[in-house]
């Protein structure tokens, strides 16, 4: 074996045990009952209320978030990066990013509540102003939509991170001679800048999905457990005194690989197709 071989063990060592591992015991939990005899109850169950329910706003919630995200982020980023911008800008933009990105869970959740209310300023303007209250229509801090709120302070400056190195691979050249040829600005992205952003960008939203999915501490720090998402309910049938199935919350994520699984194989695809664009 050589050197190289050698130094790459850690590296396989720490996959095996703390990717690998897991991921193996979940997939054989998944099929098992109580009494660890292989059945397909579990996946069945996956199929039924409320299980298929927080299945569908999970996946609502991580779809709003990863595309306002992404695009959000896209045009943040390439106004920071973009030629005759001080340089100073990109560097403070990445710098909270890079704090921001990671910033998230009971500190998150508390921050929002601190710093908008439960209500939130529009529900509140509205009811203290117009006499309208907006909390029988759901829309407070406490719900779906404040969950998703929430997230999209993380995603943002995921987006900036992930995406700012492909705003660099924009060569100056391409849209000097673009210009040289007579093209206006619409016909520069529509034929170079979008296409060479491309797999990028489709990369960076399955990814801030993916984020999103996954995501477990800011949505229950927030709502207490109220919105019905896959996470919440993986971690009720973990370790509730009421509820207490580890076999069904091993379903529960392998589903979760499944729908991002899925989600690969509508990328893999369409990344191929962007590619061939960038040629």
């Amino acid at each position: 074996m050589s050197l190289a071989w050698v130094a790459t063990l850690p590296f396989f060592a720490y996959a095996i045990a703390f990717l690998f591992v897991p991921a193996g015991a979940v997939l054989l939990g998944a099929f098992q009952d109580k009494a660890d005899h292989a059945t397909f109850a579990n996946i069945r169950l996956l199929f039924h209320h409320p299980y298929i329910d927080a299945y569908k706003t999970s996946i609502e919630i991580s779809l709003t978030t990863a595309l306002l995200g992404g695009i959000g982020g896209l045009f943040i980023a390439y106004a920071a990066i973009r030629e005759g911008t001080p340089k100073w800008i990109r560097s403070g933009l990445t710098t909270f990013s890079g704090v921001a990105a990671n910033f998230g869970g009971i500190p998150l959740a508390f921050a929002f509540i601190a710093t908008i209310g439960p209500l939130g300023v529009v529900t509140v303007f509205l009811r203290d102003h117009l006499n309208y209250d907006l909390t029988l229509h759901g829309i407070t801090l406490f719900s779906k939509w404040g969950v998703e709120l929430a997230y999209m302070y993380f995603q943002f400056p995921l987006m900036v991170l992930v995406i700012a190195p492909a705003i660099d691979g924009l060569r100056r050249e391409w849209r000097e001679a673009a210009a040289n040829l007579g093209a206006s600005q619409w016909q520069f992205w529509r034929y170079v800048g979008v296409p060479v952003l491309m797999p990028s960008l489709l990369g960076a939203i399955i990814l801030l999905f993916g984020n999103a999915f996954a995501a477990y501490a800011t949505a229950y720090s927030l709502t207490a457990g109220t919105v019905n998402i896959v996470p919440i309910l993986i971690s009720a049938y973990y370790t509730g005194n009421v509820l207490d199935n580890p076999h069904l919350a091993q379903a529960m994520a392998f589903g979760m690989f499944v729908v991002l699984a899925v989600m690969m194989l509508v990328y893999l695809p369409l990344q191929r197709r962007a590619a061939r664009w960038a040629r």
